[in-house]
């Protein structure tokens, strides 16, 4: 699935002077990521212009982008003409459907889906749309929207997003303190060693030259630990539950590239001749799938277990193997 398959185009505008009331779910948020959310289409360069110019004002006062909101904060913001901005993406019917139907949990807090390969969690770099604009243009009425983490375009699955702020902040509070149990199921070349359980690499991000950012395996990068499983042997191929200790960025995937194992269908940390050869068993992405999480509702205090199966595409490729 592509970005452009599932968006097309609509209007919005913002040339009038707008005053809105802060509610209690953005209490505590700061303004500029408030205005990035409320401002949709307007960039985020033009967003901070506003602020330095004083052109967004709250109770009447002047305001630093780091300001933190409190509920029933009146913000009065000036006029925003942006000429050169394109209109913004909605959904396309193919991306309405395919969210629809795949909730995997949903509760006055929190939503669960199962996202699908090749589709970004946030729009940006050159994308018109991802999950989260997408939700937000087909749920105009919700007051709170907000991704609790993320997936890289490529991979699918669990993707959690909070429905309420303090559910936001209780489940990446959660996260930090390693108590989201978040596993995946991937395929790395070669035979995984029986004895290797743990990979435990500290990660550092780096910007490349033309802008592109990769992480590495350094001493001097933050803690990065990675627990794997052995589901199924192949030939030439490992299956893998993978369980995350920490959440960097890309952690997985630098880690089965750190152990010589790079995960199938890696455009950017795998090994292209084995990724050309798993073509003929139909693999054209990356075999990554965030496969199930378990954690206590900030909300009920139960547990929530969800799974996601493993995508037909991928099932197919594993039928091919030896």
């Amino acid at each position: 699935m592509s970005d452009s398959e599932f968006t097309s185009s609509s209007t919005s505008e913002f040339d009038k002077v707008t005053y809105t009331e802060v509610g209690a779910e953005y209490a505590g948020q700061r303004l500029d990521n408030f205005l990035i959310r409320h401002l949709k289409g307007v960039p985020k360069s033009r967003i901070y212009r506003l602020l330095r110019k004083g052109e967004v004002r709250v109770n009447k006062g002047r305001v630093k982008a780091d300001t933190r909101l409190k509920e029933g904060d009146i913000l009065r913001i000036a006029p925003i003409r942006v000429a050169e901005r394109g209109s913004p993406a909605v959904p396309g019917q193919q991306l309405k459907r395919y969210l629809a139907e795949n909730i995997l949990f949903e509760d006055d807090g929190l939503l669960i889906i199962n996202k699908p390969s090749g589709l970004a969690v946030h729009g940006g770099s050159g994308l018109s749309m991802g999950v989260i604009e997408a939700l937000r243009a087909e749920r105009p009425s919700a007051k709170f929207l907000e991704l609790v983490h993320r997936l890289d375009r490529d991979t699918s699955g669990c993707l959690m997003l909070a429905k309420k702020r303090s559910v936001l902040l209780a489940l990446q509070q959660a996260m930090q303190r390693n108590q989201v149990e978040k596993r995946y199921t991937a395929l790395v070349k070669g035979q995984w060693p029986k004895g290797k359980t743990t990979i435990n690499a500290p990660l550092k991000k780096n910007q490349l030259s033309g802008g592109e950012r990769i992480v590495r395996v350094d001493a001097q990068g933050k803690a990065s630990v990675t627990h794997f499983k052995i589901l199924q042997r192949f030939k030439d191929a490992s299956l893998m539950d993978v369980k995350l200790e920490t959440g960097r960025t890309h952690q997985i995937r630098v880690h089965c590239q750190f152990s010589g194992q790079p995960i199938a269908g890696d455009p950017k940390y795998g090994d292209v001749h084995y990724n050309e050869s798993l073509r003929d068993s139909g693999l054209r992405r990356l075999f990554l799938h965030a496969s199930f999480l378990r954690f206590r509702h900030p909300l009920s205090d139960d547990w929530v277990e969800v799974q996601a199966d493993l995508p037909g595409d991928l099932k197919s490729v594993l039928t091919k193997l030896v």
